[in-house]
Order: C-alpha cells, then sequence, then structure tokens
C-alpha cells in the first residue's frame, strides 16, 4: 500500500510539473496581453510606452509599477499604475489606473481580485458610470476630492451592500495617485517626466 501510494504521488507530482512547464510562457503571455490591454483601454491615445519604474508607497508595502506613455512627439500623455489593496472582502485586488501628467484620473482596469460575484465584483463598472456622478470617479483629482466612500466622509458613493469592497478599491486608487504625487516631485522620478524615451516592448 505504501509503495502504491508513493507510486501515485509520484506520478501525478511529475504530472503537474510537466502542465506547469508547459503552461508557464502561455500564462505569463496572457498576463502581459491583459496589462497592455488595460494600459491602452484607460490612457489617452499613445504611440510608446516608456521603460516601467517601480516605487514604493509612502506606508511601505509592495511596490507599486508605474507606466509612461508618450505621444508621437515624445510628450508624456499619461501614467498607468499597476495598484493595489489587500483589504478587500476577499483580499487582494489589483488595480491598473490611468492618470493624465496633472493627476487626474483617466481610467482604471480591474487586474484581479476575489470579491463577491454580483457584489463587491461591480468595482469593474461602478466607479466609471458617468450618468451617476457620485459613482463616478473618471476625470476627478484625487488632490482635489476626497476619493473616500461618504459613510467615512468622502465623495464617492460605495457599492450597493460591498462597502468593504468600495473602500479597498478606492484605497487602491489613492495609494496609486499618492505614490505617483510623491514619486513625481522626487528627483528619481522625474523620470516619468524628463526621462530618456527608452521603450520597453516598443509601440503597443
Amino acid at each position: 500500500m505504501v509503495l502504491t501510494l508513493f507510486l501515485v504521488t509520484s506520478i501525478s507530482a511529475f504530472i503537474l510539473g510537466f502542465v506547469q512547464d508547459m503552461t508557464r510562457d502561455a500564462i505569463v503571455a496572457s498576463k502581459m496581453k491583459a496589462q497592455n490591454d488595460a494600459i491602452k483601454s484607460i490612457l489617452p491615445e499613445f504611440t510608446e510606452l516608456g521603460k516601467s519604474i517601480k516605487a514604493a508607497p509612502k506606508e511601505g508595502g509592495d511596490s507599486l509599477e508605474f507606466f509612461p506613455a508618450y505621444n508621437q512627439s515624445k510628450e508624456l500623455v499619461g501614467v498607468a499604475v499597476k495598484t493595489y489593496s489587500k483589504n478587500g472582502f476577499g483580499g487582494l485586488i489589483q488595480v491598473m489606473a490611468g492618470f493624465s501628467p496633472d493627476g487626474t484620473i483617466t481610467g482604471y482596469q480591474i487586474l484581479e481580485h476575489k470579491e463577491t460575484p454580483g457584489l463587491g465584483s461591480k468595482m469593474a463598472v461602478w466607479f466609471n458610470n458617468t450618468e451617476k456622478p457620485g459613482q463616478n470617479i473618471i476625470g476627478k483629482n484625487p488632490g482635489k476630492v476626497n476619493l473616500t466612500v461618504k459613510k467615512d466622509g468622502g465623495d464617492v458613493d460605495a457599492i450597493t451592500a460591498s462597502t468593504i469592497t468600495s473602500r479597498a478599491f478606492l484605497e487602491a486608487m489613492r495609494r496609486a495617485y499618492e505614490t505617483y504625487e510623491i514619486e513625481n516631485d522626487s528627483p528619481g522620478l522625474d523620470c516619468i517626466t524628463s526621462q530618456s524615451k527608452t521603450t520597453e516592448g516598443g509601440a503597443l
């Protein structure tokens, strides 16, 4: 019996390892495509991306990743920020947030989450509803509006029955904005506005 169990577990482990090796590149390629599609959907039209930059938020924790985008004249048209919150109802929420050079939100895409379907999952469209200004965050500058839910004294309507998700999503957006503003004022990330426009992967 012990020998049989050993053989079964060994064969299963081998098969799982083989499948993982076979699918690793495809999974990476799929994630990169999703990331690039998200960047294109949330920023104004651009011709190339600059080299991505990582920076830690002021409260510490995992670094955020910045993707500056330029037009044909090498002028910055926007910055996509890969941001996150670990305080969602289901844990990690990962967001690609878009900002114009002055910090105004140009769009967002949810990259990863484990929120409740039909409730917290509504964040993908809830905060992008132009017909309901209380929900919509697009076109707003977090430096000029209180990007927290109204229940906490902010300016944004929470998702119905999903206040925890709403708080976490808005936390991720504020984290992106605050890190962008801090780094954009520092010598190191003048790089976003004045770095050499070396592309990482070329035009999209």
